[in-house]
């Protein structure tokens, strides 16, 4: 892609990370929270937790985010994990809670 100063960038893809949510339990089996995960990035530290559902899906998003501008930083390439776990491609709805990352 051509900018307006003359100067190439390459297209901007849009990665989409499958993530899963679970109820969490203390060691006496009580209720404790939320663990969420990024299959495509747990390798690399793609795990957190919440005491809601709904914090635990803000952590993993700031973690998936850290992980990806971490990569990108350091030259590496981004994971291309199976179909169901990354997606290079627009962001879609689906029941699956996915994050998107767009670089």
């Amino acid at each position: 892609m051509l900018e307006t100063n003359g100067s190439y960038s390459p297209p901007m893809k849009t990665y989409t990370f499958k993530v899963i949510l679970e109820p969490d339990q203390d060691f006496d089996g009580n209720p404790a929270g939320w663990h969420a995960y990024c299959p495509a990035l747990e390798p690399l530290g793609g795990s957190t937790w919440g005491e809601t559902r709904e914090k635990a899906l803000t952590n993993i998003n700031e973690v998936v985010h850290m992980i990806v501008q971490e990569l990108i930083a350091d030259g590496e390439p981004l994971p291309q994990g199976p179909r169901d776990s990354v997606e290079v491609e627009d962001i879609s709805h689906q029941e699956q809670p996915r994050i998107a990352v767009t670089v």
